[in-house]
């Protein structure tokens, strides 16, 4: 029989509390989230503060219920792994503080998890993973193209200059009434409209991997500022069929120059905005078009946003590899990969 390694793991990135028991990097026996959104859409997004006070509120509660719901104890858990960035700082400490006052109670291994790792690690719960690998990590606060030649070793070779798709689709949702988070409504609403506006596409033909989706987000509340004015009503369907038509079309862009320069054995997709059917659905159509020897592995919907069982997925890899952290481990907010030389 295989060995069992079981661990026990922290996400408190942003605005979900998540504690998971994960058996061997692949399999979820317990996967509790607390989730926010309610706190926070009176604000139109996250306020770190009020984040922080949640995450203090919830921490003990999530960890006792992903213990009982794993049926296991403090006695059976291998290691304790832990979100520690990037994120926001005081959103990071609390899930920090706690693995490190389990990991020092029960004398267990702290293991360090970058949070980028986990989303990519959630596509692990789909199948195994192959190398030479590229994933597209698309989220609220990032959007990175990044290569890995072997496991746990990751290059970032393109990334956001300026907002993340994520953050992109929040902040034209405010402009047209959709709660935070916004990404899902948006999404839903441009499977029924068309690309009539045609909005920029910015640096879709420019010789690196990197994005910038800033000045789409302009481009759009302009456009939507200057009908008001004129009190002209424009039809929200297109608007958000454009918008998105527009997002897709540079990640799709860049992800497939980035496979033909990289060869690679998969193509991995994660992130909170890996939930986006339009996004998915376009990266199945090119991969079958231009890289149909290139598999690709898609996050399951349910673990696209932040959750501990991605952090256990990633921790089981990093726990393996000996990646230990001490009582002095702190949050890293700003945390990265390597960037390409």
């Amino acid at each position: 029989m295989a060995e069992r390694t079981l661990i026990l793991a922290f996400e408190t990135s942003c605005d979900e509390t998540s504690v998971a028991v994960v058996e061997n990097g692949t399999k979820i026996l317990s996967n509790i989230v607390a989730t926010q959104i309610d706190s926070h859409q009176r604000f139109g997004g996250v306020v770190p503060e009020v984040a922080s006070r949640h995450h203090i509120e919830w921490i003990t509660r999530c960890t006792d219920q992903a213990l009982a719901e794993a049926n296991v104890s403090y006695n059976d858990i291998a290691a304790v792994a832990v979100t520690y960035g990037p994120g926001l700082v005081g959103s990071l400490l609390i899930g920090v503080t706690a693995a490190k006052a389990i990991a020092w109670a029960h004398n267990l291994p702290l293991v360090p998890v970058n949070h980028m790792t986990g989303h990519l690690y959630a596509a692990r719960y789909v199948g195994e993973f192959k190398y030479p690998q590229m994933a597209l990590l698309v989220s609220g606060g990032h959007t990175e193209l990044v290569y890995m030649k072997a496991e746990h070793e990751f290059e970032i070779i393109g990334e956001t200059r300026d907002d993340a798709a994520g953050e992109a689709y929040d902040k034209i949702g405010r402009v047209l009434g959709v709660n935070y988070p916004a990404g899902k409504t948006i999404d839903e609403w441009a499977a029924k409209g068309e690309d009539t506006f045609h909005f920029p596409r910015a640096m879709e033909k420019e010789a690196n991997y990197d994005f910038s989706f800033s000045g789409l987000k302009s481009a759009f509340i302009n456009t939507v500022h200057n009908a008001d004015q004129r009190g002209e009503k424009l039809n929200k369907y297109d608007l958000a069929a454009s918008f998105q038509q527009s997002v897709v079309d540079v990640l799709a862009e860049k992800t497939m120059r980035a496979l033909d320069r990289y060869p690679v054995k998969q193509l991995i997709l994660a992130g909170g905005v890996a939930a986006n059917h339009g996004l998915r659905s376009r990266l199945d159509h090119d991969m079958h078009k231009y890289h149909p020897d290139v598999t690709m592995l898609q996050a399951p919907l349910k673990l696209c946003g932040d959750n501990a069982a991605m952090i256990g997925a990633a921790g089981y890899m990093c726990y393996q590899h000996g990646d230990r952290a001490g009582m002095d481990l702190n949050a890293e907010p700003g945390l990265m990969y390597g960037r390409m030389k």
